[in-house]
């Protein structure tokens, strides 16, 4: 009779684990509306889509999961565990998408994640802001014409002037550029000033050749131990130290090198410009960009670390 009792407690107590309600997850609300009530929730499964986040790890081998795919696992973690996508996704999260996070309101945990994401907007409206002011200022340096010069871009950057330009002319371009800067000196002082500007440069220059090489030496350490790979990076080498440019291909060289100078500009590396000048102008807020599509060819493809950097200049 003993064992029938134990028996009959053991069914009973299975039959309570078997009926006991599930846990509900932290914030979720049965009132909760779909992504079929609310687009907001649509719209927010498909940004996180796309931000190239992980929805879900995934073996090697396995292939890449379809959009249809991926909207089908935030959608089941959102609705499950709302928390936790908070958590894992909300660096693609914007500041609109968090009313979908509003039955999480008062948990210590969901508070700090979406003033994160409050912050992180903040973050990118300053770096827009300052990218377009910059913008702005490149446009007027540019038809100013003396910022970027061939002479004002190698004081800047001689080791990359010369990379790209200095080293590819011939002997009478040199003459010919020497004869204008006689013309343009006209006085002794001029002479001295040219002079004591020149010594600066070539000193950077040096400095510059300095560290390059340095560089290049711990690359070549590093490879050291594929001899193969030397011999044919010395091939290389030797062939490109023979490279003449024709003429096309020094106008191709001098846009590239131009281009580098205009993006060195707004990323803010010009150490003698005094970049306060444009982020902290209201001026630039009121100069209409002629060309939107031109702006956003030097901004394509920026990292966050990119837009960060900025900011810090």
């Amino acid at each position: 009779e003993e064992e029938e009792e134990e028996e009959d407690f053991n069914i009973k107590l299975s039959h309570w684990h078997c009926d006991k309600p599930e846990s509900v997850n932290l914030g979720q609300s049965p009132s909760q509306p779909t992504e079929a009530e609310d687009p907001a929730l649509l719209a927010m499964f498909h940004a996180v889509a796309s931000s190239g986040l992980a929805v879900r790890s995934q073996q090697k081998d396995e292939p890449d999961f379809t959009p249809a795919q991926k909207l089908a696992i935030l959608r089941e973690l959102y609705h499950a565990k709302p928390l936790v996508f908070l958590e894992r996704f909300r660096k693609a999260l914007r500041e609109d998408h968090l009313p979908c996070f509003h039955h999480l309101s008062g948990n210590y945990e969901a508070d700090f994640y979406c003033a994160e994401v409050r912050r992180a907007g903040l973050g990118k409206t300053r770096h827009t802001r300052v990218r377009n002011k910059r913008y702005a200022a490149l446009q007027q340096l540019i038809r100013g014409g003396e910022y970027f010069s061939d002479e004002q871009m190698r004081s800047r950057d001689p080791l990359l002037y010369e990379h790209y330009i200095g080293q590819y002319l011939s002997n009478q371009e040199l003459e010919e550029l020497g004869v204008c800067k006689q013309t343009a000196a006209c006085s002794l002082s001029g002479v001295l000033l040219d002079s004591y500007q020149e010594d600066i440069i070539q000193q950077r220059l040096q400095i510059q050749q300095e560290q390059e090489d340095a560089c290049l030496q711990e690359e070549e350490e590093s490879d050291s131990d594929d001899d193969d790979d030397d011999d044919e990076a010395m091939a290389s080498n030797s062939g490109t130290e023979d490279w003449v440019p024709d003429r096309e291909e020094k106008a191709f060289l001098r846009e590239e090198f131009t281009s580098r100078m205009y993006q060195r500009f707004l990323d803010g590396k010009d150490r003698d410009f005094d970049y306060s000048e444009v982020d902290e102008n209201p001026d630039f807020d009121n100069l209409d960009i002629v060309s939107r599509d031109e702006e956003e060819r030097y901004f394509d493809g920026e990292e966050p670390e990119e837009a960060d950097s900025m900011e810090a200049e």
